[in-house]
């Protein structure tokens, strides 16, 4: 799954396939992470978006989930909020197994509703230059 936005990922885990029974955000990989017990005390799915990772959502649960091909697959599922991260330039990773919490961006102060949201390029370009 490849998103534009933040709001491109929202919409997208609004959708039924994007969605466990129970209405939780899911993300499928096809690995089972080996420190399960450990992400799951505490740990969060971080999203790459445009080159930089931009927000993140803690994880509740991993599910097994198998694919129209039979094969074991990771349901990795999130709490619906979407925290705001510090841009962080970043290429594609496992960010659910490997990022270790001194790597990981602070959150962001939750906007104000008159704020817009920046372009995930300029997020991205700003935090790659260490403005943001």
């Amino acid at each position: 799954m490849g998103t534009e936005s933040i709001e491109g990922l929202r919409a997208w885990q609004s959708s039924p396939m994007a969605q466990t029974r129970d209405g939780l955000p899911r993300h499928v990989t096809r690995m089972w992470p080996k420190r399960g017990e450990e992400l799951l005390a505490g740990g969060s799915i971080y999203w790459i978006i445009k080159g930089a990772i931009l927000c993140r959502q803690k994880l509740i649960r991993l599910d097994e989930a198998i694919g129209s091909d039979g094969i074991r697959r990771c349901a990795i599922v999130t709490d619906p909020e979407l925290i705001a991260v510090a841009a962080t330039p970043k290429r594609a990773f496992q960010g659910w197994r490997y990022l270790q919490p001194n790597d990981a961006p602070p959150d962001l102060a939750k906007a104000r509703p008159s704020d817009d949201a920046l372009p995930a390029e300029m997020q991205a370009a700003l935090a790659s230059i260490g403005i943001l």
